[in-house]
């Protein structure tokens, strides 16, 4: 992953600006191939924060505002599992923030590969002409928007083509998948998945828990998504 640093200088703010701003001071620095790994302490709270590759020293003050906590993040540079460690949409000298530092964030996150979904939750996927069969006890791309509500909180099976695959993000790999039918234009189902070996215009069947209104910051907002999805036989 190529990383930009976005570190901005201190300027005049007004407290509006100041609003959740938190200021850390460096306690410990580990630096990575892509990553600068920082043990931060704010007041008498101490946390591990990631941020694009910079240049950093214990006793560094720095400031921050938005951020993704991540659990059980493991960096395979350092061999090192992270309990939890906050991912920083921008790191600055100065408690003013700066606008540009949301980039940051989804390529600190390994987010910037991930579809280009809107709030309005609905993916920048190609409709593919397909006509898939659904898998026996399972439900159509169409039944599932049409009676959301219906599944939200339980395991369903779908079975579709594979019209876009995003891997290692945010440590699981993510599925677009289509079976022909749609409801209201949404004819495309995401799934999160450890499954391995799947790739795009693969015919496969999944079996996951549906979760509504899924939001992960940063403008991906998913209106439906099937979370921990399994290849059934």
């Amino acid at each position: 992953m190529f990383f930009t640093s976005c570190i901005s200088e201190n300027k005049k703010t007004t407290q509006a600006e100041l609003k959740n701003v938190h200021k850390v001071i460096v306690k410990e620095v580990l630096q990575a191939n892509a990553y600068t790994y920082l043990y931060v302490a704010e007041n008498n709270a101490e946390q591990w924060i990631a941020v694009p590759k910079m240049n950093a020293k214990v006793g560094n003050v720095y400031y921050y505002n938005e951020f993704m906590e991540m659990f059980g993040f493991k960096s395979k540079d350092l061999n090192r599992t992270f309990e939890s460690i906050y991912f920083i949409q921008e790191l600055r000298t100065g408690p003013k923030a700066d606008v540009h530092g949301q980039e940051v964030a989804h390529k600190a996150m390994g987010m910037e590969n991930m579809p280009t979904d809107s709030h309005k939750g609905k993916p920048d996927v190609a409709n593919k002409e397909v006509e898939i069969e659904p898998a026996k006890g399972g439900i159509t791309i169409e039944e599932l928007f049409l009676n959301k509500e219906k599944y939200n909180g339980k395991k369903v099976v779908v079975r579709g083509v594979i019209a876009k695959a995003n891997y290692e993000i945010m440590n699981k790999n993510w599925f677009h998948i289509q079976d022909g039918t749609s409801y209201n234009d949404n004819y495309d189902l995401t799934i999160t998945s450890l499954e391995g070996n799947i790739k795009v215009n693969d015919v496969v069947t999944f079996e996951g828990t549906i979760i509504l209104n899924k939001d992960f910051g940063y403008g991906y907002f998913y209106e439906v998504l099937m979370a921990d999805g399994v290849i059934k036989n």
